[in-house]
């Protein structure tokens, strides 16, 4: 296992193409098992790997020994600590469970994946420790954490997310999922998106995190792949729930469970609310149906500040992600299109608005007056 640093990464040119959002493609070998991904990994015909192996004593001393104060996320997988490197660098350590939901075929499938896609709203692999039976993944640290912590259980001093911060979320999620969609060849299908794997940085700028559950996407003339049905309630594709058949437009659903999030302040899965309510989906369904109750659907917390126009145009978006037929649902490049529009039409508060009026009528009257005065000036000469 301790042959990651061999992984190939053929693409010198995929970073700075999928930074620049630029249509290219970004191959990736077909992963179908454990084996063949070890086969990969220890590849000694590849070049060297972008990430960097770790020893356990490093990251044990980068976190202080996993010291609970450093514990900034927790959940089914394992942990995850704040660490700082020798070097002063800042960085996540996702320490996997020896018995947990996340083995070593997740691991082997994450390490790959963030070693050879590359993206500026995809979470970056700084390095990973396979080490005996410990398994643990370095990352990048994300100083705002996850978007469900900016929109669920606020506690009181915190600030809700304003409609701004929330579509400039929603657009930088859209473009890495669209990354994975349409640049990579074959296709990869995350799987998994929800968001607590949406990692915001200080600009809340969104990096999709966790590909432990990512699969390739059929190629040739398949149109779907059969796998077991993985992911987290609420977010899951009812056709792949029921289907077992996974193709892009599973992501596609999940966005859009996502984007209902952003715009109600409610989760996917509550069972804090009382019956009926509890799922989102099924809460939204008699609004996100009809035009005319868009505005029902709206998070209290945005007070009524968010322009009605954009707001209703990300609802019709979010209504067409959630269609229960997946070859109605728009593709993650339509989605991400659409999302750029709505993000052009900004919300300016009406103080804002009065602030720039004002300004406006200042700078026309001085205008007005320095003309004045040349007239004068012309006439006493």
């Amino acid at each position: 296992m301790n042959c990651f640093s061999c992984v190939s990464y053929h693409h010198r040119d995929a970073p700075k193409r999928a930074a620049e959002g630029s249509v290219g493609s970004s191959s990736l070998p077909q992963l179908d098992d454990s084996e063949e991904l070890e086969k990969i990994a220890c590849s000694p015909d590849g070049e060297k790997s972008l990430a960097r192996s770790f020893t356990f004593r490093e990251l044990a001393a980068a976190t202080r020994n996993f010291k609970p104060k450093n514990l900034i996320g927790e959940g089914g997988f394992g942990r995850v600590f704040k660490g700082h490197l020798e070097s002063g660098q800042v960085v996540a350590v996702k320490q996997l469970n020896r018995n947990g939901m996340q083995g070593s075929q997740e691991f082997l499938v994450e390490c790959l994946m963030l070693t050879m896609l590359h993206h500026i709203n995809l979470v970056s692999l700084i390095g990973y420790c396979a080490e005996g039976d410990e398994r643990l993944l370095v990352y990048e640290y994300m100083p705002q954490g996850s978007l469900e912590h900016h929109l669920f259980d606020l506690p009181p001093p915190k600030e809700p997310l304003d409609w701004n911060t929330r579509i400039k979320i929603a657009v930088g999620a859209a473009k890495g999922l669209t990354y994975l969609h349409d640049v990579v060849n074959p296709p990869v299908i995350y799987r998994d998106l929800k968001s607590s794997n949406i990692l915001l940085d200080n600009e809340f700028n969104p990096k999709l995190s966790d590909f432990g559950l990512a699969k390739l996407g059929p190629v040739g003339d398949d149109t779907h792949v059969s796998t077991r049905v993985m992911g987290t309630y609420g977010y899951c594709a009812p056709d792949y729930a029921m289907s077992g058949k996974l193709t892009v437009k599973s992501d596609v659903y999940s966005f859009g469970v996502v984007l209902l999030e952003l715009i109600t302040g409610r989760k996917a899965f509550d069972f804090t609310k009382r019956l009926g309510e509890q799922n989102l989906i099924v809460w939204s369904r008699p609004f996100i149906k009809d035009r005319r109750k868009f505005s029902q659907l709206a998070d209290p917390l945005l007070q009524g500040r968010y322009p009605i126009r954009p707001f209703h145009q990300l609802a019709m978006i979010t209504a067409m992600c959630l269609h229960d037929h997946p070859h109605i649902r728009p593709t993650m490049r339509e989605v991400s299109l659409a999302l750029d529009h709505v993000a052009t039409q900004l919300y300016v508060s009406e103080t804002s608005h009065r602030i720039h009026d004002s300004a406006k009528r200042l700078a026309e009257g001085e205008d007005a007056g320095g003309l004045a005065v040349q007239e004068n000036v012309k006439k006493a000469r």
